[in-house]
């Protein structure tokens, strides 16, 4: 075996800065997870346990098969932002019956369970993800639709969540509603557009108009049990297939509908996995507090494929990125994973070449960032970086197997396109603390806009104002910083979350394992003209 050796010393005093910083940076985003956590907070937490109702986080872990990990998706959605971080909805992918299936449970603590446009998104998101990977879809429902203030960016783009739950079905994959409480209005629509559906007794309320609405509307006098109550649809109106008699009832009823579909993975058990020969602890010391700082990628690589074990591609060529071969959790994949941060010509036709052979072989693709870009300059702007640039980011963009991607630290310009960034469709895309992302990095774009306000003062022969300029460089390093950061990022689900560097291989795992429920096949031409 071609196992990595590994010249980390876990004694050095760099280490333990990185580690010492990188620990920082999870303890600040442990306290976001955890307002994700509170929900609406104490009070309307409190409120809704006593009506006897679970938490949704409760719900999904009921649901799931006992002692079995839950992959939450973009559990900072909305941060920054006026709403509520977690954006009142909880989703992942967790082990039911057997099965592996996306999860959606809406958090009634949070406005009870209203959608805002970053619950859409994460949503449509989360959608996404179990169409490209053949997930059945369990919808835990109890939502009062959408956020009134905000509808004129819901109502729009909302009738999405509804399309894409009949290609679900229409594609063959399964979809499941369990309603818990209100499901009204658009919100009807989630259990009317499902495959199968659950309500439980007394809880359930699922009507396009509430009697309000009927009675303005109509005239009518209506009650919301005669309306819309679970017993109704189950008796009356058919929508309802399964009654159940409390929460904990429509779980259990939730999992047998799971056991019966018949669900299969495309493909079978992956081969036998090895645990790396270097402890994950390690990863916490490999990234430097300063992304100008170089870092080798093989210490990352070496700490999460199986045995360490890793046949580097072209090793001595393009060696600002390498290339190779290697297993993880028994899954085949090729990993491309920046070295020094800049990409030139020979990185960029040696990645081209390295896709076009995992596509040739049906081998899903390992991404790990740490690019400042594509180098610039008249050497490299005459040697051809702009068509050896293209070209890989052609061959990215027609490669047809599963790409993964976690950014470990820079990602920026037009690097982050040519390592699989969130624009060109990677079936998952995570972010450690370390991360950073931008079109360019905060110094080199407030240096660009001071330069060019510099040439356009003397262009116009007025005097340059160095104290303003100083300021300005100041306001948009601090800006750029601070968009740049995976928190900023996640919130706008620009990934699908920020981890724990120790936790890589596993969460790599499971998504692995996700993706091979999905058939696929690797592009074998049709890339499109490469500019020789």
């Amino acid at each position: 075996m071609t196992v990595l050796a590994s010249s980390l010393d876990p004694t050095s005093p760099e280490l333990a800065a990185n580690r010492e910083a990188m620990l920082t940076k999870l303890a600040e985003l442990d306290a976001e997870h955890a307002k994700a956590l509170a929900g609406g907070g104490p009070k309307y937490v409190e409120r809704h346990r006593k009506r006897g109702k679970l938490l949704a986080r409760e719900r999904v872990e009921l649901l799931l098969d006992p002692d079995t990990p839950f992959l939450e998706l973009s559990p900072l959605a909305a941060w920054g932002s006026d709403y509520t971080v977690g954006a009142s909805l909880v989703t992942g992918i967790g082990v039911v019956e057997g099965v592996e299936c996306l999860i959606t449970a809406n958090d009634p603590t949070v406005r009870g369970g209203a959608s805002n446009p970053w619950s859409l998104k994460k949503a449509l998101r989360a959608n996404d993800i179990a169409l490209a990977n053949r997930l059945p879809v369990i919808n835990l429902v109890e939502s009062g639709g959408a956020d009134l203030p905000s509808q004129k960016e819901i109502f729009i783009p909302g009738g999405a969540i509804f399309r894409d739950l009949t290609r679900l079905s229409a594609a063959g994959i399964p979809t499941v509603a369990v309603v818990f409480g209100n499901s009204t209005a658009g919100g009807a629509y989630v259990p009317g557009m499902s495959d199968h559906v659950i309500m439980v007794k007394e809880r359930a309320k699922v009507f396009l108009g509430g009697p309000p609405l009927v009675k303005m509307a109509t005239g009518e006098e209506s009650d919301d049990e005669s309306l819309g109550g679970a017993e109704m649809h189950a008796r009356v109106s058919g929508l309802a297939d399964y009654f159940a008699v409390d929460e904990r009832d429509a779980l259990r009823q939730a999992r047998r509908v799971v056991a019966r579909l018949n669900h299969r993975k495309a493909y079978g058990d992956p081969g036998p996995a090895q645990p790396p020969k270097y402890a994950a602890d390690e990863l916490l010391g490999i990234v430097p507090g300063d992304l100008r700082t170089p870092f080798d990628p093989r210490e990352v690589i070496a700490r999460i494929v199986d045995a360490s074990d890793f046949d580097e591609f072209k090793p001595l060529y393009g060696t600002s990125l390498a290339t190779g071969w290697a297993a993880l959790h028994g899954y085949p994949v090729g990993v491309l994973a920046n070295a020094q941060g800049v990409l030139f010509s020979e990185e960029s036709q040696k990645a081209a070449q390295f896709i076009q052979l995992a596509n040739q072989r049906d081998i899903p693709l390992l991404f790990l960032h740490n690019t400042t870009g594509y180098m610039v300059g008249s050497q490299y702007e005459q040697g051809g970086i702009i068509k050896h640039g293209a070209m890989m980011i052609n061959a990215v963009s027609n490669s047809r197997v599963p790409h993964l991607s976690v950014l470990m630290g820079a990602s920026y310009g037009a690097g982050h396109y040519g390592m699989c960034g969130r624009a060109y469709d990677p079936r998952f895309l995570f972010a450690w603390p370390s991360a950073k992302s931008a079109v360019m990095g905060p110094q080199q774009l407030a240096g660009v806009l001071s330069i060019v306000a510099r040439q356009s003062a003397a262009a116009k022969g007025q005097p340059y104002d160095e104290e303003g300029d100083a300021a300005l460089r100041a306001m948009v390093e601090q800006q750029i910083e601070s968009e740049s950061l995976p928190m900023f990022l996640s919130g706008r689900l620009y990934d699908d979350g920020v981890i724990d560097p120790r936790d890589t291989r596993t969460v790599l795992g499971m998504c692995l394992s996700a993706i091979h429920t999905a058939p696929y096949e690797g592009a074998r031409g049709g890339f499109g003209v490469f500019r020789m």
